[in-house]
């Protein structure tokens, strides 16, 4: 990539990083308590060959350093694959000193216009494959949690991963659970830099909010392939709209008896902080996240919460208690679920303090006027808050109003 962009290889790195660092960011996804750069454990990856040499499940040849997969007994077993259907399904990287057409690179030796290190085969650079087994294992440990990555990524990656750390290690597993994703389709056909069809998270970030995003990459199995249009992303804005106008109302109808985002959503299942149907749904989205990170079925049971929330705004706005006490109830469990999944739902309002004040007085004097039988400067207050992004309806209570549309 630097040749063709005519740069360094580190401030090639260093900008897709950033890009990277930034998008997650927008997205809401928390950085990593260690950022590893593979640059900074080439030390690491050499000692590692090294001891699958000694370890005789890697050869050299030249200059490059090669994993032995005939050697390593279950080779194979992340995949579901024996050795004659990798070698007839897949593409092999050749070379005339490899034992065996799968071996896979370990270390490549120097070749022109590529960085390069020292090691004691000569200059070159580790393969794709090193990098990963021997950071995770450096910070997390052999048997650490949870390993994820693409669908795409099982077969020869993950292997490889697999078979050099628990080579090295003389133990397994390498990791305990392997989560992988499905690939984003465009239309019917898989999202990919090679057939031109990449959507760049930048480029939808510009054109919907990341929580949007964040709501639509929830809404479906994160095993399962997921289709990226228009539609869906408007589909998953219109329903992530739902949650701020109830939130928006929520807010408005209990003043300060609104409840505060917990510090962190994490208790324990089973514990009475909610009464009633709030520990009901939170039960149901615990029991949705247990099997198998179900976040469809998770979105699903907040929904339920906010469609049932919905009817006890009016009843909350004209002071009964007990639509008040459920609804603030309801908007706590509410605010835990959500808060698990990572949205923060920021207000539409910059001081929804202030801004509910205003309206509320707006609407006093729109009341007034209706009063006084001037409809026509009634409509106009009407028409104006609606300019401004707030909806009115009227109901026998009084009117209600809430944030609309926005993205």
């Amino acid at each position: 990539r630097s040749n063709v962009e005519g740069s360094d290889p580190q401030e090639v790195a260093g900008k897709y990083a950033l890009a990277f660092e930034r998008d997650m960011a927008a997205l809401g996804v928390e950085p990593p308590d260690i950022l590893a750069l593979a640059t900074k454990h080439i030390e690491d990856m050499v000692t590692a060959i090294e001891g699958l040499i000694e370890r005789n499940v890697a050869y050299e040849v030249d200059g490059d350093v090669f994993f032995a997969v005939e050697r390593f007994e279950g080779y194979g077993r992340l995949s579901g694959r024996s050795l004659d259907d990798m070698r007839a399904g897949e593409r092999i990287e050749p070379h005339a000193g490899k034992k065996y057409p799968l071996d896979f690179a370990l270390w490549k030796a120097a070749q022109p216009g590529e960085p390069s290190w020292p090691s004691p085969w000569g200059r070159g650079r580790p393969g794709w494959h090193i990098e990963c087994s021997v950071m995770s294992v450096k910070y997390l440990g052999m048997s650490f949690d949870i390993h994820t990555g693409g669908t795409d990524l099982i077969f020869p990656h993950h292997e490889n991963e697999v078979a050099q750390a628990e080579a090295l290690a003389g133990a397994e597993p390498f990791a305990r659970h392997w989560l992988h994703t499905g690939m984003v389709q465009m239309g019917d056909t898989k999202m990919s830099k090679s057939l031109g069809n990449v959507a760049l998270a930048s480029d939808v970030l510009a054109r919907y909010p990341g929580e949007v995003v964040r709501y639509w990459a929830l809404g479906g199995s994160y095993r399962s392939q997921v289709t990226f249009s228009d539609g869906a992303l408007a589909d998953a804005r219109g329903a992530y709209q739902r949650w701020r106008t109830f939130l928006e109302a929520a807010r408005h109808a209990l003043g300060d008896r609104f409840p505060r985002p917990p510090d962190t959503p994490r208790r324990r299942v089973g514990s009475d902080r909610f009464d009633g149907e709030g520990e009901a749904y939170v039960q149901r989205f615990v029991e949705a996240m247990d099997d198998d990170f179900n976040s469809a079925q998770a979105l699903a049971a907040i929904h339920d919460l906010v469609r049932e929330a919905n009817g006890t705004l009016e009843g909350a706005q004209s002071g009964d208690a007990k639509d008040a006490q459920l609804l603030a109830t309801l908007s706590e469990a509410f605010l835990e679920m959500t808060g698990v999944l990572g949205f923060d739902l920021p207000s539409d309002a910059v001081d929804s303090e202030l801004l509910g004040g205003l309206i509320d007085y707006l609407l006093e004097l729109r009341e007034q006027a209706r009063s006084d039988k001037s409809f026509e400067r009634a409509d106009e207050i009407r028409d104006k808050l609606s300019s401004l992004g707030v909806a009115i309806e009227d109901t026998p209570s009084g009117a209600r109003w809430r944030i609309s549309g926005g993205s």
